[in-house]
């Protein structure tokens, strides 16, 4: 119950904090899963032609790669067309480096908003603890004397809700936001090891 009365005690401004931290909730569980399972399909992939790779069977790699949609497939389809071509080493590194600039908004996209919510939250919060006081020191104006001290001290109680309901928010959407960002970046370098493995694979032919 007291959980329930310091929300409404907090004003409108309450309900849109609420607002931004589920949407940010929502972004951040997307994003987690859509990373988990790429990982785990990129693993995959790279586990399933390595061996063709190693025993010079560039064509059943292609095929293999164009089976299954990942972002390394992309990247190694745009390698292994410029090799069927017989381009030289670093314009395959040049189709694959292409290919990984191409994937890597994908595996970006969303995550940036998390903090850019942490921020409004944070802001949302201030906003209502402002307005509250100003709220605050108009009603107790025309208050009586007596009451004023009593009345001042709830409202401003009441007015910092927002401001400690909006660092709620925000705190954990700054964390899931760097712990997201760090697991991106990560998977990017997985993409870009694999490529200079690959690269060093078709060169050895």
């Amino acid at each position: 119950m007291d959980l329930i009365q310091f929300f409404q005690s907090g004003g409108p401004f309450m309900y849109a904090i609420l607002a931004v931290m589920a949407l940010g909730f929502a972004i951040a569980i997307e994003r987690f899963i859509y990373i988990i399972k790429t990982q785990g399909k990129t693993n995959k992939v790279w586990k399933n032609i390595t061996p063709m790779l190693q025993a010079n069977d560039f064509d059943r790699a292609y095929d293999a790669v164009q089976k299954i949609k990942t972002p390394l497939s992309t990247v190694l389809q745009y390698g292994f067309a410029r090799h069927k071509n017989n381009a030289k080493r670093d314009m395959i590194d040049a189709a694959m480096e292409e290919g990984i600039m191409e994937v890597t908004p994908d595996l970006e996209q969303r995550t940036h908003y998390l903090a850019t919510l942490a921020n409004i939250a944070t802001l949302l919060g201030l906003l209502g603890t402002i307005i509250g006081l100003i709220q605050a020191f108009t009603a107790v104006a025309s208050a009586d004397p007596a009451e004023k001290a009593d009345l001042l001290s709830a409202s401003i109680s009441v007015a910092m809700n927002t401001t400690a309901f909006g660092l709620t928010a925000a705190i954990p959407l700054i964390l899931i936001h760097s712990y997201l960002a760090t697991r991106t970046t990560k998977l990017v370098d997985n993409l870009e090891m694999a490529a200079v493995k690959c690269l060093n694979l078709i060169s050895e032919e």
